[in-house]
């Protein structure tokens, strides 16, 4: 086996675990999920049906991460931060996987502490949702979003430091042009 996994977690048939990846205490891993390589699930994580999760993923304690989310690679979720997957769920009539609305989290996004996800949106690469944020429509790359609902405060570095209006980063010396509402790295 190339991947550890602890002894209080269950991964149920038909999961495939990349190499170097770290699944901790209390994780439940269900059937057609897909994790990468050099992964870390922290305590009492819980990985949906056919959930697809790319390499280099950091998912904090405490979060389920349901059937209809993907994460790319290096997507950070801070500890108890919560996705859904269905925008009017009713106990006595459930939808189902094919009621459910898709959420992507795509590559280098960051997604703090408590912050919740709310189902159908996207968030662009390498941005960056503060602790507590409620997202409820897709987020540009590179924005730093915070508040409920969220609004975009400004523009994050690849390195996570925000930028300042000449759109270069003063920890790292990365630097970006704004066109058309869109940071892109020069």
């Amino acid at each position: 086996m190339n991947h550890f996994v602890h002894e209080s977690s269950y991964i149920d048939e038909n999961v495939s675990i990349g190499k170097g990846t770290k699944i901790w205490h209390f994780c439940h891993v269900h059937k057609g999920a897909q994790i990468g390589e050099k992964c870390s699930l922290g305590q009492n994580v819980n990985v949906s049906n056919n959930v697809k999760i790319g390499n280099g993923v950091k998912i904090q304690n405490n979060v389920t991460v349901f059937e209809g989310v993907e994460l790319e690679d290096y997507v950070f979720c801070g500890p108890s931060m919560v996705f859904t997957n269905d925008l009017t769920p009713r106990s006595k009539y459930p939808k189902g996987p094919a009621g459910y609305k898709r959420t992507l989290v795509k590559y280098g996004a960051s997604i703090g502490a408590n912050a919740t996800i709310v189902c159908g949106n996207t968030i662009g690469e390498w941005a960056m949702i503060a602790s507590g944020a409620v997202v409820t429509k897709d987020v540009p790359a590179y924005a730093l979003m915070a508040g409920v609902p969220t609004k975009q405060l400004g523009w994050v570095c690849k390195c996570g430091k925000p930028l300042k209006d000449n759109f270069k980063c003063g920890e790292c010396g990365r630097e970006y042009i704004l066109e058309n509402n869109e940071l892109k790295e020069k």
